[in-house]
């Protein structure tokens, strides 16, 4: 009788039963074994998860190319040419500034600081204050008496030419001449004109000093009806009275300002003690600012901040 062996029986199914165990467990080595690979080469992240890594078109931060020598570096900037001072007859007019008396001007509304010089022409103080001028480059403004002037005008030609300002000082240096009548003025700046226009042809005359500071609002007027900006001052150190080379020089260099106008004189006196202070002005003054001539353009027409129409030809 023959007996069947049933799926309960083990009999002889011992060694395939072995040989299932241990293809499971090659299986499972071979899982295990790439998983670890693929964690390897992707990364985990801080949960111990793998995390799979995708191509992208760009490489990571840590491992992107090192951009080359010339795109780190910043663009070279070209020096520009330093900034030459325009001067002469084409230099613009000051920016506009009414602080003095009665809508006068007291600086030059840049950071250029201008010397100025009262009184002459002087056939011998003039000469002398040229000549340091031009040792050291430097240009001013000189306010001319009309009468001095007429007295010397080979002076005014050369004030001209050396590349100076012109500006008027009335006929006689009338300081009570802001108390005469409009007309009155009028004529005595027009004659002061007409002799420094005569004197240095082709010049022009933009500027209007009152003597001993003495403004009035009706020759601030005339003076800007003239086409004249009225020129006061910042730093005044009384020269006039003559303290000295020394307390003259010390009082300008040490109170001299960025866009200060100095009042100084080259004739009404002796002005020995001016042309020596001079010599320590000058120096001292041109290392520390930019000295210059006031441009022969006008302001705005200003009075008392109200502004004034410009008449025709006035510039």
């Amino acid at each position: 009788m023959s007996v069947t062996k049933g799926t309960g029986e083990t009999g002889d199914a011992t060694p395939s039963n072995a040989r299932t165990v241990a293809i499971v467990a090659l299986v499972i080595a071979a899982v295990v074994t790439s998983a670890y690979f693929v964690g390897r080469m992707a990364g985990t992240d801080t949960g111990g998860r793998v995390t799979m890594a995708f191509p992208t078109d760009s490489p990571t931060p840590s491992k992107r190319a090192p951009r080359p020598a010339a795109q780190r570096q910043r663009p070279v900037v070209a020096r520009l040419p330093a900034v030459q001072p325009i001067t002469g007859p084409n230099r613009p007019p000051l920016p506009a500034e009414r602080g003095g008396p009665y809508g006068s001007r007291k600086t030059t509304g840049t950071p250029e600081v201008a010397l100025t010089f009262d009184d002459g022409p002087h056939p011998t103080h003039t000469p002398q204050t040229l000549a340091l001028l031009r040792k050291y480059g430097i240009k001013a403004t000189f306010c001319l008496v009309g009468v001095n002037v007429m007295a010397y005008p080979r002076l005014v030609r050369t004030i001209a030419a050396d590349g100076h300002t012109l500006c008027n000082h009335s006929w006689r240096h009338d300081t009570k001449l802001g108390l005469r009548s409009r007309p009155d003025i009028r004529t005595d700046l027009l004659r002061t004109n007409k002799a420094i226009m005569a004197a240095a042809p082709g010049t022009r005359v933009s500027y209007y000093r009152q003597p001993g500071g003495a403004w009035t609002a009706a020759i601030v007027g005339v003076a800007r009806e003239l086409g004249m900006t009225s020129l006061h001052w910042t730093v005044d150190p009384q020269d006039w009275r003559k303290p000295g080379a020394g307390s003259i020089a010390g009082t300008v260099n040490a109170s001299t300002t960025r866009g200060a106008i100095v009042l100084l004189h080259d004739a009404g006196g002796d002005r020995r003690g001016t042309v020596a202070a001079l010599r320590s002005i000058l120096p001292n003054l041109s290392h520390r600012f930019r000295l210059c001539a006031l441009p022969p353009g006008v302001d705005p027409p200003r009075l008392h901040g109200r502004e004034l129409p410009l008449k025709p030809g006035q510039v």
